[in-house]
């Protein structure tokens, strides 16, 4: 029997199950035994009989055949309660599973259990009333970001090797750039967010969050390609993995701008930024420009705006479920209803117009921005809005000044582990242009050989 989760990536495990020198059944009780022990509160709810018997008939042949996985708390699973993390939801189960989840389900993944994620996606830090805190595996006491916090902190913290991830404003990339991972948010449309899509505000995207590229790319090849049940898929295209690496990156334009014009970054991550910036542009051969980038900040209007399918979902149960909400929900709602209107609705249309002319103006020029991930090192776990360390604005406003950007024009945005700060990851954001998710992969796979980050936390079960 093994005695801890498998250390290594998700392709190397599969590779291990297919050799015989370890089998999904006791990768699947190594995993369980691993979440038991550990303090991170990275899983929310586990179904151990579901995954043995996934397990048992495992088909290593398949590309995830055999791997256990976990699957973010705001995702339905048939049977799993669906609780969006919250207090005002009870423990009814889903009734269907995502079209995502089970594509990679379908491709042989064994589903342990749901990690943690702030209530309904709406802040970047994953802590809420229902579940607590998640913190990261590199030092207890700090953020794992969010709001795919869970699935982050399972993944570098040494419990599941892969695990399923949600971008609307940065969520898949926050807490990979806070956890070490590498976390790609693809062009919207490239994984069908179906059944039952909701379509606006049309910026967020599913994904995984992985320990190598090689992961990412496997992932995309099992569950990217267009579905009915999402009009706004995109057709699929075959080869992630196959090609990965192949891609000519020579000749090709970036902009270096690690705070994107709009936030307040923490001048030793701009340091490490520019440095990892510049070495990946000259060793890679692409050609450094000077390009203003300047983009807008979309304002507290744009943020109520996205509240109404909130709204939505909760029915009838707002107002009164008001004090079972997170403080910062429960006041966004309430000011939303108050102040929202077709003015400000305008307002918001007109912020989303602007921002896509200035991404666009910027990518004129060039094929790449290089930017920070997150403002600073992962802070207090249980920090929120507003708040300052040193000076500089610290919590979830200042972070997704980051990587809102990327979701509100679509374009796909992938965090890459550079030099860490204060023993703590630090990511590099680079943002590509649409539809070419894999000159990003080839962009991460080359940092990836060059200088080879750590797979998993320090403190992961060894």
């Amino acid at each position: 029997m093994a005695d801890a989760p498998w250390l290594g990536d998700t392709c190397s495990l599969v590779d291990a199950f297919r050799r015989g020198e370890r089998s999904p059944v006791e990768e699947l009780d190594a995993t369980l035994a691993a979440i038991e022990a550990s303090e991170l509160n990275a899983f929310i709810h586990l179904d151990p009989e579901r995954a043995r018997a996934a397990a048992a008939r495992a088909d290593v042949a398949l590309p995830f055949g055999g791997v256990p996985i976990g699957i973010k708390g705001l995702t339905p699973v048939e049977g799993w309660p669906h609780t969006e993390c919250s207090l005002a939801f009870g423990d009814e189960p889903s009734e269907y599973t995502s079209l995502h989840v089970e594509r990679i389900l379908g491709a042989g993944a064994v589903p342990v259990g749901m990690t943690n994620a702030s209530e309904f996606g709406g802040l970047n830090v994953s802590v809420n009333k229902r579940f607590g805190v998640t913190h990261n595996p590199w030092q207890i006491g700090r953020t794992a970001g969010g709001s795919s916090g869970g699935s982050a902190s399972a993944v570098a913290g040494g419990l599941v090797t892969i695990a399923t991830g949600g971008d609307g404003g940065g969520s898949i990339r926050i807490p990979a750039g806070f956890c070490g991972n590498v976390g790609l948010k693809a062009t919207a449309g490239r994984i069908p967010r179906g059944p039952h899509t909701e379509v606006h505000p049309m910026t967020v995207v599913t994904g995984c969050q992985a320990r190598s590229v090689r992961d990412v790319a496997r992932w995309f090849d099992v569950a990217s390609g267009f579905d009915m049940r999402d009009p706004y898929s995109l057709p699929k295209i075959e080869g992630w993995e196959r090609d990965l690496g192949t891609w000519d990156l020579s000749g090709k334009r970036a902009v270096i701008a690690p705070n994107l014009g709009v936030a307040v970054v923490r001048p030793e991550v701009e340091d490490r930024i520019h440095q990892a910036g510049e070495l990946l542009c000259k060793e890679t051969g692409l050609q450094i420009v000077e390009v203003p980038v300047q983009l807008p900040g979309l304002g507290y209007e744009w943020a109520l705006a996205n509240l109404s399918q909130l709204l939505r979902a909760l029915g009838d149960r707002w107002p009164a479920c008001k004090d079972d909400l997170t403080v910062e929900i429960a006041f966004g709602l309430y000011l939303a209803e108050q102040q929202f209107d077709l003015k400000m609705m305008a307002t918001c249309e007109t912020a989303r117009t602007e921002a896509n002319e200035r991404m666009a103006e910027v990518f004129d020029h060039v094929d790449f921005v290089i930017a920070a991930t997150n403002p600073d090192v992962a802070f207090e776990a249980d920090c929120y809005l507003n708040q300052q360390v040193g000076g500089r604005p610290v919590g979830p406003e200042n972070n997704g000044a980051l990587t809102i950007p990327a979701n509100i024009v679509g374009n796909p945005a992938i965090s890459i582990p550079v030099e860490p700060l204060d023993g703590l990851p630090v990511g590099m954001q680079v943002i590509g242009r649409h539809h070419e998710e894999q000159l990003l992969l080839d962009l991460a796979l080359h940092v990836e050989r060059e200088r080879p980050w750590a797979l998993v936390a320090p403190s992961a079960p060894v």
